[in-house]
């Protein structure tokens, strides 16, 4: 897997923090009941011992035995415990308490990426991709195919389209999977499912993109003449090469100049050059883009993606229909 390497980097720090944290105040509750309880601390000392104990047992430096060590051991944190309680502490009061038990705030089980790291990470991934505002709404899981069941043919076709972009989401792998492009008009569940597409990618551990035409480009502005306030973007644009998966959205609601033309067929083209998948929705028609665009943009999408057709009636009106009914 690929996990954005910032979103990677940021996550095992904040895990080291944690960890760190989680030992530093048991420390500092353990020198507490040191001081406050007599005989915890020799118990400490003697329990500390019991690694280097080992290592003479198993470098033949020691006449004591394995099993007399843990023997000493249990006795020793049986007495402590008591000690503890005696004082009015819970017996695991000087324990470190972590987030996570599994991994000790470690982020790792064994040799294996902790759940509760992978959580971190698909929530990181989510803000990177920019897609954490939609994520808990548009998931493969909420969406409906009954708002297209009056029409049996989009139904069917609805079905197909869903299907294939589960599959495409499930078996994600940047260096095999398509370009897509979905047509159709507004309203139909574009947005939703390319969300969904980017979710599940990045719950996959690759590193996803989503971003509006719009957005895309301003972009690109900010990066070559500077934001409105006069500073610029640096490598704001980056990340749309260099990620795993790329979801452009609303394709055709921008500003077509001969800048902008320029920008997408950049993006449109590296990416293909590169081997790295692009997923564009758009309510244009072939001819529409043929018109809109220049030839070069137009040949590279009807020659590179493979196209998805979505059909029915704007889920939003049934959606409102039905709630006034």
């Amino acid at each position: 897997m690929a996990y954005n390497r910032e979103n990677l980097a940021r996550v095992r720090e904040i895990y080291a923090t944690k960890h760190l944290k989680a030992e530093g105040e048991a420390d500092a509750r353990r020198a507490e009941l040191q001081a406050r309880i007599p005989g915890l601390a020799a118990i400490d000392r003697e329990l500390a011992r019991t690694g280097p104990r080992l290592m003479d047992v198993a470098l033949h430096k020691s006449d004591e035995t394995v099993d007399g060590i843990k023997e000493d051991v249990t006795r020793l944190r049986k007495e402590r415990d008591a000690l503890l309680v005696a004082g009015g502490y819970p017996a695991d009061y000087t324990d470190p308490r972590y987030e996570c038990g599994i991994c000790r705030d470690s982020g790792y089980d064994g040799l294996k990426m902790c759940a509760c790291m992978k959580r971190e990470l698909a929530e990181a991934g989510y803000r990177s991709a920019g897609i954490s505002r939609l994520v808990r709404e548009c998931t493969f899981e909420s969406f409906d195919l009954s708002y297209y069941s009056s029409d049996r043919s989009a139904y069917d076709n609805m079905s197909l389209v869903f299907r294939k972009l589960r599959e495409y989401a499930d078996g994600f792998d940047p260096a095999s999977s398509p370009n897509l492009i979905l047509f159709g008009g507004t309203g139909l569940g574009k947005t939703h499912l390319s969300v969904a597409v980017a979710k599940t990618v990045v719950e996959a551990g690759w590193d996803a993109v989503y971003t509006g035409a719009i957005g895309m480009i301003s972009d690109f502005e900010s990066a070559r003449f500077g934001s409105a306030d006069g500073t610029a973007s640096g490598n704001a644009t980056d990340r749309y090469f260099g990620c795993d998966l790329l979801v452009i959205d609303d394709l055709g609601t921008e500003v077509v100049n001969q800048y902008t033309t320029g920008c997408i067929y950049e993006i449109i083209n590296r990416r293909i050059n590169t081997g790295r998948p692009t997923i564009i929705s758009c309510n244009l028609n072939q001819r529409e883009i043929g018109t809109r665009y220049t030839d070069r943009i137009a040949s590279r999408i009807f020659g590179e993606y493979l196209p998805l057709i979505f059909t029915g009636t704007d889920v939003r009106l049934i959606r409102l229909t039905r709630e006034r009914g």
